[in-house]
């Protein structure tokens, strides 16, 4: 990338102003090969603007050091909104080619900021003096917070060290998007395709509709695929009586990233827990784990542990309880084996049937996607006053991406909403929210910049004309993304660094999973979860069957979950030494092994494919965020439990006000103090999860 010839004219005036309806970009306008460009452009553009900041003569002040750092950068962001939004959700070989060039460079760019001497030299002043400044509380959460990211990026460290840390910093830049990339090769590659009638016995026509689609996707009309979409894969191992099938796709489901040759991540976990915990060294930390916790609410790895573990054993035991019901079903059909990964979501499926009369295939004519969607939209009215208009016509990035403005109840818009629902080979898999550019009042004359939110999911197509059904899980991450996306849209703060879902990681998850509740609240089922063919809402006595269910199986589900994020506390509580010589598979059965990992369950993200902590450092060593958050929302949902209503407005208001709309712009206890009057225990956790 020739920065030193490149020019502004270079950059496609598409990619630098957004002039689409409703203030989008003109995706149609913008080429795959225009990136290239701009990030030429904007790259040295925005270290000009840091360099102007660092050098003024002037004393450093509030407005002109940190501001401005806030405001710099606008080509950057612009650009980086949409080229990494279309690298998860509509990549192809020549974004996936920038991607691996643009990782190690922004590596090298973020470092040349964080380490700039004469930069930090001016936050330090300030931030020494922070009390004498005059700041509101939310800029002096703005200077704190801006601080302690360039001390925790090695703002302190000597020159070499400085310099070793970059260079670790640009390798793992690498090295994630190498396996990220990889994970989505082996999910795109696979299909297995079934040619006979026997091989869907047991589907319910739904999910053979979703197959005979992915199928005809990959060029085999007529016949249909087990692809490895959650969507499709997930419902396939709970209903095929084909056992040798099951176990064919199961086996490379769980596989992912763990095949020998170019796309095998299991040298690259290696080398990423070596240099991660070298990078901690650095910075002063015992491990990679204390330096990630060092900014949360759960602080060090011991009070990590302390959770995980006290739900793993209350897990382990129910999952044994569990396990023992399936082997005798599978004893009662007649058959000799032991319960397998494999056999899990099929025999359980039928001890629920026959424990609570029905099924997940009852339940999901009455979950169409297009309905649940409504319901997600109809409850962020109730409780905040949103209204969201579908605008049709409007090009994205996909024909298959829904916009939508969001009105307050005042009729202002307040954000647009971009809903990416449907699996693609060209997307990664999993579901996610995600921005194109957040909120801030830092705009021309206190201007505020309205938030583009995304959420980008996998569900399954149905074949032409039919509907699309989803299931209660999907549901509920449906419900969990939009809960995400209202946090952004929601975003009520003066700086862009503390906007939306800027906050701790193990508060991020909190709306998300608050939001889920909703789903299940009997208002909500009973206008929304209405049948596909009949219009009628779900019967009463279903309804009964799916609360009385709902604490089924929770010992499989949490075993799954919980050893997944030990491994990762294990993994990044490792000592220099130690992860310099770790061989991760022997690692990750040595953890399941101390465990007593139950052989019919296997980890919900093996080593190869856990993207969550290894495509990037966003939740290394904080997957169990999604727990700790756990213990947060059980409490926070209870809060309307106490006042009589699911959507009581008083109530409502307050958790608008300090988990939707804060950001970053309070600490995270103080926030859910600020909303709830106390912390919670694990107890209501353990209540939900059916473990007390």
């Amino acid at each position: 990338m020739p920065t030193d010839t490149a020019a502004a004219s270079d950059v496609n005036p598409a990619i630098a102003t957004w002039s689409g309806p409703l203030g989008l970009p003109e995706f149609a306008r913008i080429d795959d090969k225009d990136f290239e460009a701009a990030f030429a452009v904007a790259l040295p553009a925005h270290l000009a603007e840091i360099a102007a900041i660092a050098d003024n003569p002037e004393a450093p002040t509030f407005e002109n050091t940190v501001v401005a750092l806030e405001r710099a950068g606008e080509l950057l962001t612009r650009s980086s909104g949409i080229f990494w939004n279309m690298a998860g959700a509509n990549t192809n070989d020549t974004l996936q080619a920038l991607e691996r060039k643009l990782s190690p460079e922004f590596s090298r760019y973020y470092s040349a900021i964080t380490m700039n001497r004469a930069l930090f030299e001016r936050i330090e002043t300030l931030y020494r003096n922070r009390d004498s400044l005059g700041l509101d509380a939310e800029g002096h959460r703005v200077l704190e917070l801006t601080w302690k990211s360039f001390v925790r990026s090695g703002a302190q460290l000597s020159e070499a060290e400085q310099n070793r840390l970059a260079a670790i910093n640009e390798r793992l830049a690498t090295l994630g998007t190498t396996y990220s990339q990889n994970v989505l090769a082996d999910e795109r590659e696979y299909a297995l395709i079934l040619e006979s009638a026997d091989d869907l016995a047991g589907l319910p026509d739904f999910l053979i509709s979703s197959m005979a689609a992915a199928a005809e996707e990959r060029g085999h009309k007529g016949k249909h695929a087990v692809t490895l979409s959650r969507s499709i894969i997930e419902p396939f191992l709970t209903f095929s009586a084909r056992r040798d099938l099951r176990e064919t796709a199961f086996k490379a489901w769980v596989a992912r990233g763990e095949n020998p040759g170019e796309h095998d991540n299991r040298p690259i976990v290696a080398e990423t827990v070596k240099l991660r915990a070298e990078k901690a060294a650095l910075l002063g930390y015992a491990s990679f784990a204390h330096f990630k916790l060092d900014d949360t609410m759960a602080k060090t790895p011991e009070n990590v542990r302390g959770l995980l573990e006290t739900v793993w054993e209350k897990a382990c035991t129910r999952a044994h309880e569990e396990a023992a019901e399936l082997a005798s079903l599978i004893a009662e059909e007649g058959h000799n084996h032991a319960v397998a990964p494999w056999d899990w979501r099929h025999y359980s499926e039928k001890v629920r049937a026959g424990r609570y009369a029905f099924n997940a295939a009852e339940i999901k004519p009455y979950l169409q996607l297009e309905k649940m969607i409504e319901a997600a939209f109809h409850t962020a009215e109730r409780l905040f006053g949103l209204t969201f208009r579908k605008h049709e016509g409007v090009t994205a990035y996909h024909p298959d991406v829904r916009v939508f403005e969001v009105l307050n109840a005042q009729g202002k818009r307040i954000a647009i909403f971009l809903g990416d629902y449907f699996s693609r080979p060209s997307k990664r898999s999993g579901a996610w929210m995600s921005a194109l550019q957040g909120q801030h009042r830092l705009g021309t004359d206190g201007a505020e910049q309205t938030p583009i939110v995304l959420n980008v999911m996998n569900f399954a197509k149905a074949s032409a004309g039919e509907p699309i059904l989803i299931d209660m899980d999907n549901a509920k991450t449906l419900f969990h993304e939009f809960g995400h996306a209202l946090h952004g849209m929601l975003s009520d703060v003066t700086y862009p660094s503390i906007a939306g879902t800027s906050v701790s990681r193990d508060f991020v998850e909190l709306p998300s999973q608050l939001y889920e509740h909703w789903l299940t609240v009997p208002e909500v089922l009973q206008q929304f979860a209405v049948h596909y063919r009949t219009g009628e809402a779900m019967p009463q006595a279903l309804l009964d069957k799916l609360r009385a269910a709902g604490k089924f199986n929770k010992g499989f589900a949490n075993v799954e979950f919980t050893s997944s994020a030990l491994l990762d506390m294990e993994f990044h509580a490792l000592s220099p030494d130690a992860a310099a010589k770790v061989d991760p598979m022997a690692f990750q059965a040595g953890v399941l092994s101390d465990l007593k990992m139950p052989d019919e369950i296997v980890m919900r993200h093996a080593t190869p494919h856990f993207t969550h902590v290894f495509a990037g450092d966003g939740y290394s060593a904080g997957y169990y965020s999604y727990m700790w958050s756990g213990v947060l929302d059980s409490d926070a949902f209870e809060a309307f439990q106490e006042a009589g209503d699911s959507f009581d407005p008083a109530t409502a208001a307050k958790l608008k006000q300090f988990i939707y709309s804060s950001g970053g712009s309070m600490d995270p206890e103080d926030a859910y103090i600020a909303f709830r009057g106390k912390l919670p225990t694990p107890d209501a956790l353990l209540e939900k999860e059916g473990l007390n």
